[in-house]
C-alpha cells in the first residue's frame, strides 16, 4: 500500500466512509506546497482549470461530491477535498468573488496568474490563450484533516 492509499484509508476510517472512492490525487499549480498550505488553512476553496484540456485529454469533468487528494511538491498527500460545485464558463466571466475564493490574491492577480499558467500549456497543443476561453470553476471544501 502506497502513501496515498494509506492517507485515503485514514480519511475513510476517520469519517466512516468505507465505500467512498477518490477521483484524483494531484498538485495545485506551479506552487504546490504553498497552495496545499492554503487549502489546509481553509483559505483556498476554489480552483480554475482549462476546459480545453479536459476535451483534448478526453477526461471527465469533476463532479459535485467527488473526493480528491491534494499532494505537495513531493507527491505526498496533505488533504482531502470534496467538490461542492463545478461550472464551465468563459474566463472573462469569472467573478471577483470566485477569484478571491482561490485564496491567492485579488482578481487582477488571479487573471494574470491563470493567463501565465494557461498560455504555455495551450501552446503545447498548438492553441493560444483567449480571454473568453472556457474554464472549469470548481468550489470545494477541505474534509481531511479536520
Amino acid at each position: 500500500m502506497n502513501k496515498i492509499e494509506r492517507f485515503w484509508n485514514e480519511f475513510q476510517e476517520s469519517m466512516d466512509l468505507k465505500e467512498a472512492q477518490y477521483k484524483d490525487a494531484f498538485q495545485f499549480g506551479v506552487e504546490p506546497d504553498y497552495l496545499a498550505h492554503l487549502v489546509l488553512e481553509g483559505k483556498k476553496t476554489a480552483t480554475t482549470s482549462g476546459y480545453v484540456f479536459y476535451e483534448l485529454e478526453n477526461a471527465p469533468l469533476p463532479q459535485r461530491n467527488d473526493y480528491s487528494i491534494i499532494l505537495n511538491r513531493l507527491d505526498e498527500p496533505v488533504a482531502v477535498i470534496q467538490m461542492e460545485s463545478v461550472e464551465v464558463k468563459p474566463m472573462n466571466e469569472v467573478t471577483e468573488e470566485f477569484a478571491l475564493a482561490e485564496g491567492e490574491g485579488d482578481y487582477h492577480f488571479w487573471w494574470e496568474a491563470h493567463k501565465k499558467f494557461f498560455t504555455p500549456l495551450l501552446k503545447d497543443y498548438g492553441k493560444e490563450f483567449s480571454p473568453d476561453m472556457l474554464v472549469v470553476c470548481e468550489r470545494f471544501k477541505k474534509v481531511y484533516p479536520k
